[in-house]
């Protein structure tokens, strides 16, 4: 019967007891010794992360390099770099300035010449008969 309790519990017998919550050995031995895995695993954790991290940095560092030479290659800038030229344009084109830079306008958009209202007149006028062209013109 022993042997078959061993087995279906996987040769936790020891540990039996614990888990239908009887109480746990008190050894101070034993919990100085589980006290001192513990910070060695934690300590383990730590440096693991640390080499992990500095894995990571020395990927990104050779990542860079790379990128700084298609950047060489083909002309092309950070983001970074063409960010601070825009701001710098616009600081540039504002500076004497109180308001705000004004926004370009488009080519027919706000004020209209007088040569294109003409023009426009002149474009009826060219669809109204012969007469009415004359009276207009007058």
């Amino acid at each position: 019967m022993n042997f078959v309790m061993k087995q279906a519990l996987g040769g936790a017998t020891k540990d039996m007891g614990k888990m239908l919550g009887g109480e746990e050995e008190k050894d101070p031995e034993a919990a100085k010794k589980k006290k001192e895995e513990e910070e060695e695993r934690q300590e383990a954790l730590r440096q693991q992360e640390e080499e992990r991290k500095e894995k990571h940095r020395r990927m990104e560092a050779e990542r860079e390099v790379v990128r700084q030479s298609i950047r060489d290659k083909y002309g092309l800038k950070k983001k970074e770099e063409k960010e601070a030229e825009e701001k710098a344009a616009m600081e540039q084109a504002c500076e004497g300035s109180l308001t705000r830079a004004k926004k370009a306008i488009p080519a027919g958009c706000g004020d209209d010449d007088d040569d294109e209202e003409e023009s426009i007149l002149d474009t009826v006028l060219k669809f109204l008969p012969g007469p009415l062209q004359d009276m207009f013109k007058k």
